[in-house]
């Protein structure tokens, strides 16, 4: 049986090892195929914030699913202290004595194979699968590959591959910036977006995407004027546009649900409804879709009290709060007696639209006797008393 090692600390696993990954399939046709992430790689230290051994392992399986007969090897997560590729050799063959074994490397690794811990043992037990770029490098690989074969009788082969060019370091530099999305499997970008991994912030657009997925297609108009309203006014007012969009993207989320469903959510996710909160069915989709915001994109606790209470209301709002829920209120879509003034009043200050939008809001709730959830007006009671007593 041919068992190829692909190790690496994976961190986070992108399309670039992916692609490796399938070249070496393709080239050496494997009987096992093994991809070991790493605890403790040798070289480096892993750097601050990075995911625990579970979370990289399950990356690690997102990003290489579906790839025949690969197998991602938690091995080397389960040994304590650094991830010694001799050792890992050592434990494969109390399992696999008689096998062929292929160690897969990138074309740095050759190139500095002579400083691995017992590389020699290395040598005996396995052979090496280079992946090698064309041009200067593969005649540097060749070089290496032959004296490696000439002083310790290696068995080296160099694999052409036109690499992906991105490394996991230029990735976690730009998970921070709402960027990166293009380098990862759409599982694995989804996963770290949803656990936070590396200080990541979702890419908009992809947040759209995913977002807008959730809506009934006539809601999307608002969804999108919601979120452009909530970026300007945070521009407008020092809070953070893509923090707002993200809450404006998202407070819709489960709209589409019917009473039943908003219950069931609510259990799903563990929230506890006031009586007042029951009675009103019609406010049940901000809290739902909070708890989802958080559950599934990982919203940070600003975006989701700010979907939170983008139905009803509070009394003592944040900025970014306020900001949304008037984005929900006077998105471009909205054309009603008085919005165009709570717009403008908006625009100079939040407390005194937000008192104006609650006294209309509460008028037309009173006027088409839908059911009062009490918060709003202890809300409009809060910010029209701020504003008298300016």
């Amino acid at each position: 049986m041919r068992i190829v090692l692909y190790g690496g600390s994976f961190n986070p696993p992108h399309l670039g090892h992916r692609a490796a990954a399938m070249r070496a399939a393709e080239s050496l046709s494997p009987d096992r195929f093994l991809v070991m992430p790493t605890r403790l790689p040798p070289h480096k230290e892993l750097p601050a914030g990075s995911p625990g051994p579970e979370e990289r392992l399950r990356l690690c399986e997102l990003a290489f699913d579906g790839i025949p007969g690969l197998q991602v090897s938690d091995l080397e997560l389960r040994r304590e202290g650094a991830s010694y590729t001799a050792d890992t050799i050592d434990e494969l063959r109390q399992t696999y004595p008689q096998d062929e074994m292929i160690l897969l490397l990138g074309a740095d690794m050759l190139l500095c194979f002579e400083k691995w811990y017992r590389f020699r043992d290395l040598l005996r037990a396995c052979s090496l699968a280079v992946l090698s770029r064309a041009g200067g490098e593969r005649e540097a690989l060749e070089a290496t590959a032959e004296h490696l074969r000439g002083a310790y009788g290696a068995k080296v082969r160099i694999l052409a591959h036109e690499p992906i060019e991105m490394s996991s370091a230029q990735i976690r530099a730009l998970l921070p910036q709402r960027l990166g999305a293009d380098c990862l499997s759409s599982a694995v970008y989804a996963e770290i977006i949803r656990r936070r991994f590396y200080g990541a912030k979702p890419d908009l657009r992809w947040l759209r995407e995913q977002g807008y997925a959730l809506l009934k297609p006539k809601r999307v108009p608002h969804v999108a004027g919601c979120e452009k309203t909530a970026a300007a006014l945070a521009e407008r007012w020092g809070e953070d546009p893509a923090l707002a969009a993200e809450a404006a993207i998202l407070h819709d989320a489960t709209k589409r649900c019917d009473a039943q469903e908003q219950l069931r959510l609510c259990e799903e996710y563990g929230v506890a409804l006031t009586d007042d909160e029951r009675a009103c069915p019609e406010v049940l989709h901000a809290i739902t879709a909070a708890a989802l915001a958080a559950d599934r994109f990982g919203a940070p606790p600003a975006v989701q009290s700010a979907i939170r209470w983008h139905c009803t209301g509070k009394p003592g709002m944040t900025t970014l709060e306020k900001i949304v829920w008037l984005a929900d209120y006077t998105e471009p879509t909205r054309d009603f007696p008085g919005v165009d003034k709570v717009r403008k009043i908006a625009q100079k200050d939040l407390d005194r639209a937000m008192a104006a939008a609650l006294d209309l809001t509460l008028k037309h709730i009173k006027e088409d006797k839908y059911k009062l959830c009490g918060i709003t007006e202890q809300a409009r009671d809060y910010y029209a008393g701020l504003t008298d007593r300016r």
